[in-house]
């Protein structure tokens, strides 16, 4: 059993203990108190039984012997059954001190953690431990808060509840590279939950148990990490364009949005390698946006600066 999940355990099972033991300690004289009290009450009708099959006797005629022979065999009779649930109530009594006290209950509620953390106390002991403590565990999710509530229902009424995350598809939080969910968290801005798993199986990427993205799977990143989803109003208000739709607003080609892009004029978020750029309304609209379109639609073209070390070809007609 993980050691996290052994503290875990134990914190909740350590005062749940000593209150559980407690009520079996109450439990246990109760039942001790019940089975001494149906013995006595037999006890009673016994010897009732007895002393009136007595007064038969001294009552009937000696010179009757069939008649004083058979109440004579009912007397004994009942005082053998008056023998035999005396007999059974000493037993009781005399199992009295087997029984423990709630103070030992307590004590040994107590020494929970001398058991549960020493080293040859093994995961089955553990599991008898707790299986021994806790009556049922009723689970119910909830949904709003991406949280399981377990109410765990202890050996003598008590009632605990516990919260732990849900586990969701495509996320672990020992392997989920934060740069990852940084990628998605710019790709939301203009493609859905289905193109943006294509875009990282395209790069690769492989969720924190190793398997391919998934709609479903990256739907669970993005509601764990708080991530707004995708929306044509959400990608309007905000701003953001693919390299197509910039080229679209600045009336000129890709390949010259693309170029700007590389020649360090404009500014663009391409968070992974083989996926669409990202081009902000306000870097659109800039001075240097549109320094690029007039040029685009003039016509002109950067001259070619000859290098230093260049030389000049000399054409002669023979």
């Amino acid at each position: 059993m993980d050691d996290t999940i052994s503290e875990q355990v134990l914190s909740i099972v350590r005062p749940a203990a000593i209150e559980a033991a407690l009520l079996a300690s109450e439990e246990q004289t109760c039942q001790k108190n019940d089975a001494i009290a149906a013995p006595e009450r037999d006890l009673e009708a016994a010897r009732y039984a007895a002393q009136r099959a007595q007064r038969q006797y001294d009552a009937s005629d000696p010179k009757n012997r069939l008649v004083t022979g058979e109440l004579e065999r009912r007397w004994n009779q009942a005082l053998q059954r008056v023998r035999e649930i005396e007999t059974r109530i000493q037993s009781y009594t005399a199992d009295e001190h087997t029984v423990a006290t709630p103070e030992e209950f307590a004590g040994l509620a107590e020494q929970l953690d001398q058991v549960w953390n020493s080293p040859h106390t093994d995961a089955n002991l553990k599991k008898r431990i707790v299986r021994t403590l806790i009556q049922e565990v009723v689970a119910d999710i909830e949904s709003s808060a991406g949280e399981i509530v377990l109410v765990i229902h202890w050996k003598g009424g008590l009632h605990t509840e516990v919260r732990v995350p849900r586990r969701r598809r495509g996320y672990n939080n020992s392997h989920m590279d934060k740069a990852l969910v940084g990628a998605v968290s710019l790709l939301a801005n203009i493609c859905n939950d289905d193109l943006i798993a294509g875009v990282l199986n395209r790069n690769g990427h492989k969720t924190g148990r190793g398997n391919r993205w998934t709609k479903e799977r990256v739907t669970a990143l993005r509601s764990h990490h708080c991530i707004p989803c995708y929306s044509p109003e959400n990608k309007q208000a905000n701003g953001w364009r693919n390299l197509t739709e910039a080229a679209a607003f600045l009336h000129v080609n890709p390949r010259t949005v693309r170029l700007a892009i590389e020649a360090g004029e404009l500014h663009a978020e391409h968070p992974l390698s083989d996926g669409p750029w990202l081009l902000n309304r306000q870097e659109l609209m800039s001075a240097a946006a549109q320094r690029i379109r007039q040029r685009a639609h003039s016509g002109s073209r950067r001259p070619a600066m000859p290098a230093e070390n260049q030389n000049n070809f000399q054409f002669s007609s023979t």
